[in-house]
């Protein structure tokens, strides 16, 4: 038989666990299963969750109130989304028990960037560029002012996230400066064409996760969840293609 302490602790567990992997982009599908295996793991009767990428509402017949953990930033860390899951795994094979999972789930959820992230952030964003542009487009002769374009938006981004804490709006004002970059290296005789720089630079922007996500939802049956991740991925394109034709349109 569960203590009321211990029963209170596993709720603020499962919660923790679920506000992580929705945080850093995972499906609602993987949160589901996550939480149940760490509710049975904690010994939780009769545990309920419902599941949405605002909020979480969690509850068991053992305890007279729900616990509801309200989720306000999204952002796509995969990184966390994995330490969660090895976590909660241990946790259902009886390698941890509840209090160290608790510990470690407060410890991933306390990383923050590491020193340089923004650095090799902006230097992976240039190579993606790079060799997306080769690939889709075959130019050769422009790929080094794509890795340059890729880079630079791309460490735009990253300021305006850290500073405004709007994700459309980084991503407007980094593909303004990715429209506005590619034609001025053609006018300046440094490029050949326009629309292949900007086919490469803007693909680190491209709403992958989210598409993905909002896919796997709807074929699983989330209806909420699916529609408000395939809504989120058209904002973001909206952002990017706007961006880019008033780019085009006044450069």
């Amino acid at each position: 038989m569960l203590t009321k302490k211990r029963r209170r602790l596993a709720l603020r567990t499962c919660s923790l666990a679920g506000r992580l992997l929705i945080e850093n982009g995972s499906n609602m599908e993987r949160v589901n299963d996550t939480l149940h295996r760490m509710a049975r793991a904690a010994g939780l009767q009769d545990f309920q969750a419902f599941t949405t990428v605002t909020g979480i509402v969690l509850g068991a017949n053992s305890l007279p109130n729900a616990m509801v953990m309200n989720i306000r930033r999204r952002k796509n860390d995969l990184s966390k989304v994995t330490a969660v899951n090895e976590i909660s795994r241990e946790m259902s094979q009886g390698l941890i028990t509840l209090p160290e999972a608790y510990a470690q789930l407060k410890w991933v959820d306390r990383q923050g960037p590491y020193r340089y992230q923004n650095l090799v952030e902006a230097l992976a964003a240039a190579v993606l560029s790079m060799a997306l542009m080769i690939v889709f487009t075959g130019d050769y002769r422009d790929s080094w002012v794509g890795f340059i374009d890729g880079g630079i938006s791309y460490a735009v981004f990253s300021y305006m996230i850290r500073k405004f804490k709007i994700q459309y709006l980084g991503e407007f004002c980094s593909s303004l400066v990715i429209g506005f970059l590619a034609v001025l290296m053609v006018k300046a005789g440094w490029a050949h064409s326009v629309n292949d720089i900007i086919i490469g630079a803007v693909m680190p922007l491209v709403p992958g996760i989210p598409l993905t996500n909002a896919a796997r939802d709807l074929v699983s049956g989330n209806l909420i969840s699916g529609p408000t991740r395939g809504i989120e991925a058209v904002l973001t394109a909206v952002s990017i293609g706007s961006a880019i034709v008033i780019a085009l349109h006044f450069a």
